[in-house]
Parts: C-alpha cells; sequence; structure tokens
C-alpha cells in the first residue's frame, strides 16, 4: 500500500493535478482519495488499479498483486479484474510490480519504442519509459569490483539523471547503443568498460545518453 501511495503522490506532482482533479477522473469525493494518500483507509484492488489508469500508466506495465501474509506463493491481481481478491483484510498484503518491454540492441538505432512483446516484471518504479536490455559480450564483465555479465538482462531508465559513474546506454555519431560506465577524468567524459581489457571511449558532443541501468538480473 506504502508503494501505491507513494507513485500516485509521485504522478500527481509530475501531472500537476490536483487530489480534486483525480477524484474527478475516477467518480469519487476528493475527501475519499485524501483518505487513501493518508493511508488512513484502503480502496480495492480494482479501485487501486483504476487510479493508476487514470494517471496514464499502462495495463501492461502495472499490475497489483495481494499475497497472504505467511503465505509463499503470490496471487496476482491485473487491471480490469474484479476479483474475490478485491476485498483486502489484515491478512492479506498489497506488492506494487511494473512490466517493462524488453528491447533487442537494433531497436536502439532509432527513436526507442514503448512496447515489445516480451516484457518483465520488477517492482522498481521508473521515472521515464524505462526498459529492459540483454547483456551482449564481455566489455561489461570484471573479475573484481561492478561486473555485469553476458546474458543479463539489465533495466534502463531514462528518467535517472546520468551522472558520472552511472553505468548508462548511451550512443553518438558514428557508434550504435553501448553499454558502458560514464566516468570524468581531466575535465573530459569517457564510456568506460568495466573490462580493464577494453579501452575507454572519449565522449563527443553528440552523446546521447538513452538512460541509466538502475536493475539488473545478477549484477554484482
Amino acid at each position: 500500500m506504502d508503494k501505491w501511495i507513494a507513485l500516485v503522490k509521485q504522478k500527481l506532482r509530475e501531472l500537476g493535478l490536483s487530489q480534486e482533479q483525480l477524484a474527478e477522473r475516477i467518480g469519487v469525493t476528493q475527501g475519499g482519495v485524501g483518505h487513501w494518500l493518508r493511508g488512513t483507509r484502503t480502496p480495492k484492488v480494482d479501485m487501486m488499479n483504476k487510479v493508476l489508469v487514470a494517471l496514464g500508466m499502462p495495463h501492461l506495465q502495472v499490475s497489483l498483486k495481494i499475497v497472504p501474509v505467511n503465505a509463499v506463493g503470490e496471487r496476482a491481481g491485473v487491471y480490469g479484474e474484479a476479483t474475490a481478491e478485491s476485498d483486502v483484510d489484515s491478512h492479506g498484503q498489497y506488492l506494487l510490480s511494473f512490466r517493462y518491454p524488453v528491447l533487442a540492441w537494433a531497436e536502439l538505432d532509432g527513436p526507442l519504442p514503448l512496447t515489445s512483446i516480451v516484457t518483465e516484471q520488477t517492482d522498481y518504479c521508473a521515472q521515464g519509459n524505462a526498459f529492459w536490455l540483454r547483456v551482449e559480450g564481455d566489455l561489461m564483465s570484471s573479475a573484481t569490483g561492478p561486473s555485469v555479465p553476458e546474458n543479463m538482462l539489465v533495466l534502463v531508465d531514462p528518467g535517472v539523471p546520468a551522472a558520472p559513474g552511472k553505468l548508462v546506454i548511451a550512443r553518438q555519431t558514428g557508434t550504435a547503443a553501448m553499454f558502458r560506465q560514464l566516468i570524468e577524468d581531466g575535465g573530459q567524459r569517457y564510456l568506460k568498460p568495466l573490462n580493464p581489457t577494453y579501452p575507454k571511449l572519449l565522449c563527443s558532443d553528440s552523446l546521447e545518453v538513452l538512460g541509466v541501468v538502475v536493475r539488473s538480473h545478477g549484477m554484482h
């Protein structure tokens, strides 16, 4: 529930919407929305999903789950489904998860697609139109320190600022999109592989950072 509240508040700020405007969109009172966002009342799952839809969250990218506190497995509730799980009592809890598209590297050569047949789930709430990529080659694999081996899936968030030290997906004139660490040395910026056997690349004025890597299956 806390993640849902935080997400709704974040989206309201991003869209410049008031609680009253949100209430009008979903057909409830402003007081009801206020109770939800203060955590004093808990909406049903279908209403929680309706709020997310009203705030522009795509159906394929957000889902709510309810699980019994002591249960080993999870039972899912998805947008548009009104199930018996919609009435939650003290024996259950809400889990908020997100599905982002898994893109191929070739798709990064032009405008980034927003959807894909293949998606991957995470609990990370992206600040931009996030996507997953599968790591190719050993340039980001290292025997010591941070390492992202080949075939790992990395989650890329275009909404996160690309500061030195961050792992990024970037491209510049004459190069295809690449996975590197953005570093600064002597007032210059470079794209550096984590594998020390490969050279770093000087960033040109045409550098375009497509996003910062925020998650990885197996990153250590």
